[in-house]
């Protein structure tokens, strides 16, 4: 759960600011920015053994294409180095891919289980003070129960 923010306002703001506060939370941010980082110094060190690329703009278009594993083959690397940079590359990809996924997951595995036992919680304590609920709560409480067993789901204004 992210500190400070509740459920609802979370829903309320946009699905980058989302990603974003969760990478942050959890620090992804920091494998993130770092991967940001090795793109640019990897693509200028291409650049630099590469005889046949002319400019830092092919090189980050190389690596563009070596990261989103397109090899569109309108440029390529011809020695050794700028190719062993270029698996390296494709590795802290699929790396980096694997870790902000892997952390998103979990984030929402996890916000459903909280709120899934603040519900649980929430009926066990409606059947804690089941003397004093109202004819009108102990009908709504039936439903509740009823709708579960049919579907197993809770229901949305429960």
């Amino acid at each position: 759960m992210i500190p400070g923010c509740g459920q609802e306002e979370i829903a309320m703001k946009h699905p980058f600011k989302i990603l974003i506060n969760v990478l942050r939370h959890t620090g992804a941010d920091k494998f993130l920015l770092s991967y940001v980082a090795f793109f640019f110094a990897d693509a200028a060190l291409i650049w630099l053994f590469e005889p046949t690329f002319t400019s830092y703009r092919t090189s980050l278009w190389y690596c563009y294409a070596v990261v989103s594993t397109a090899g569109f083959g309108d440029v390529v690397v011809t020695t050794a180095i700028p190719r062993i940079l270029s698996v390296v590359l494709t590795a802290y990809s699929v790396l980096i891919i694997a870790i902000v996924t892997g952390v998103v997951v979990n984030y929402y595995t996890q916000m459903i289980e909280m709120k899934n036992k603040e519900t649980l919680s929430s009926f066990l304590d409606r059947l804690e003070r089941l003397p004093e609920l109202s004819g009108e709560e102990l009908e709504s409480l039936s439903a509740s129960v009823r709708h579960f067993r049919r579907t197993g789901k809770r229901e949305p204004d429960a």
